[in-house]
């Protein structure tokens, strides 16, 4: 009984402690140096979702050069990405020649225009892609339908595949769970967008980089030993005790725990 009493306070405690760390990070001061900056630059929601989409791909490694990498990438479509990938001729892509952020380069970025390109001819909107259904739990089928469906065109390279994760190899799909969590997360604070109305915030799945993980252990939210889709929803599981309907706000407060603060 006792040390039932003392699970629930430290539960009870750790709410309170997380739900601190929310708001102090989640405010639009937090975007200054971060990649989610990059989709706030537009305005159109095509714009911000394959703004998005780039930025959370090219998130891999310091904060700074990920900003600029992409940046770079939106620069070679004319700024102005949605327009660019239904009016482009061929002769365009000569515009990524020579682009490489870590392991992607230009031949990922000549099939990422490709798919983006014949997408956006037939859907407004790259939310389609994932077709989340409300009886689905989680996110989890929803990243397999869109890699599946990002690689469904003919003589994809088989390289590109390392740059959008699937479930479906254990992956934690951090990149793309933290987009997700930017076009879906609608809670006013200037932060996420909110765009998406497809998927409920409750299906979220928390985006896990090393600080993020790192923290989790320390406050004794994961036990896995291994950082895959397994641990990955061992954690969101565990933040659904502290916030069913909206678990990834607690990424704010890990993320900024362990990168702005070095808890």
């Amino acid at each position: 009984m006792a040390r039932t009493k003392e699970k629930e306070n430290y539960w009870h405690d750790l709410k309170i402690f997380l739900d601190q760390k929310v708001d102090q990070f989640n405010r639009p001061a937090f975007i200054d140096d971060d990649p989610i900056q990059i989709p706030h630059l537009f305005k159109k929601k095509q714009d911000i979702e394959v703004a998005g989409l780039m930025a959370a791909v090219m998130a891999w490694g310091q904060r700074v050069t990920i900003i600029n990498k992409t940046k770079d990438f939106l620069k070679r479509m004319d700024n102005s990405p949605h327009d660019f990938l239904i009016h482009h001729q061929l002769s365009d892509r000569k515009n990524f020649k020579g682009f490489v952020h870590r392991t992607f380069n230009e031949t990922d970025a000549v099939y990422f225009i490709e798919f983006l390109s014949r997408f956006y001819k037939k859907n407004d909107s790259l939310e389609k892609a994932f077709g989340v259904l409300p009886t689905h739990d989680t996110v989890e089928q929803g990243l397999i339908n869109f890699h599946h469906t990002f690689f469904s065109l003919p003589d994809f390279p088989t390289r590109t595949q390392k740059h959008i994760s699937t479930p479906a190899r254990k992956s934690a799909c951090k990149r793309i769970n933290m987009f997700l969590r930017w076009m879906v997360r609608n809670d006013h604070k200037g932060v996420d967008f909110g765009i998406w109305k497809t998927i409920a915030p409750a299906q979220l799945v928390c985006p896990c980089d090393l600080h993020v993980e790192r923290v989790a252990r320390k406050l004794k939210l994961l036990k896995g030993k291994t950082m895959n889709w397994p641990t990955a929803l061992e954690l969101t599981s565990n933040l659904r005790k502290l916030d069913p309907s909206d678990p990834v706000k607690y990424d704010f407060a890990l993320f900024g725990l362990g990168v702005i603060e070095n808890f």
